[in-house]
């Protein structure tokens, strides 16, 4: 795997939360969906941390929405993944599959 495409526990996590949640990725439900798909706490400056470095590779790209009342009137910023996160991801499941081969562990991909 090239180094371009490592990711790290909770940057892999974050990416497959914002394909999961697609238009509505944003930090809030992100860091809900992590937290309940993985068992594994976050925080909400380790969500955010790991989200500014994934931009910052070209993994995801941000905006902001419209301001809204229950924020006080700031504005949400959304997140959607690139075709470079999209790699890193497959890459990085890749090699943790490829790790995995032949140690008789049960894998259990989609509750299957």
């Amino acid at each position: 795997m090239s180094d371009q495409y490592k990711l790290d526990s909770t940057e892999l996590l974050l990416l497959m939360a914002v394909m999961r949640l697609g238009s509505g990725a944003y930090g809030v439900p992100l860091r809900e969906e992590v937290m309940e798909r993985s068992g594994r706490e976050i925080s909400r400056a380790a969500t955010y941390a790991a989200l500014d470095r994934l931009e910052e590779r070209g993994f995801v790209t941000s905006h902001l929405g419209d301001p809204t009342k229950e924020r006080g009137g700031r504005a949400k910023r959304f997140y959607e993944i690139q075709s470079a996160g999209m790699r890193a991801v497959n890459e990085t499941l890749g090699g943790v599959g490829r790790m995995a081969e032949g140690l008789g562990l049960e894998w259990v991909w989609g509750g299957v």
